[in-house]
């Protein structure tokens, strides 16, 4: 699995865990079959078990908006690379702030990418 096919999973099952009651677990369960992978599994689970600081990050940068009152598309996107740009040294956040607009390009439209690009460009 490329890392690209990773992030977009991880979307799907950060996604799917977004104000429903299951676990990280089940929420992989319904995303992927099989072997899981390192970097996928490693976005997923670390960005879930790290989210109360990745909000509070998020809500810092924020301008007349909370963290709740996002789309959950947007807000599970921002929650992705913040998690990357703030837990993982070994990707560039220019790395990671391009992906996160492809991912808004994928599973959501224009003016998701240019929000979120907005809100990541904060943290650099």
């Amino acid at each position: 699995m490329k890392r690209r096919e990773a992030r977009e999973k991880a979307i799907q099952t950060l996604f799917q865990l977004d104000n429903n009651e299951m676990t990280v677990d089940e929420a992989i369960g319904y995303i992927v079959d099989g072997q899981l992978n390192s970097f996928y599994e490693q976005l997923v689970r670390g960005t879930a078990e790290n989210m109360t600081e990745i909000d509070s990050a998020i809500t810092n940068k924020l301008e007349n908006w909370s963290i709740d009152r996002l789309p959950k598309i947007e807000r599970t996107v921002l929650r992705l690379a913040v998690y990357e740009l703030l837990y993982n040294e070994e990707v560039p956040n220019r790395v990671i702030l391009n992906e996160a607009i492809e991912l808004c390009k994928t599973f959501g439209d224009e003016k998701s990418g240019r929000f979120v690009n907005g809100v990541l460009s904060k943290f650099n």
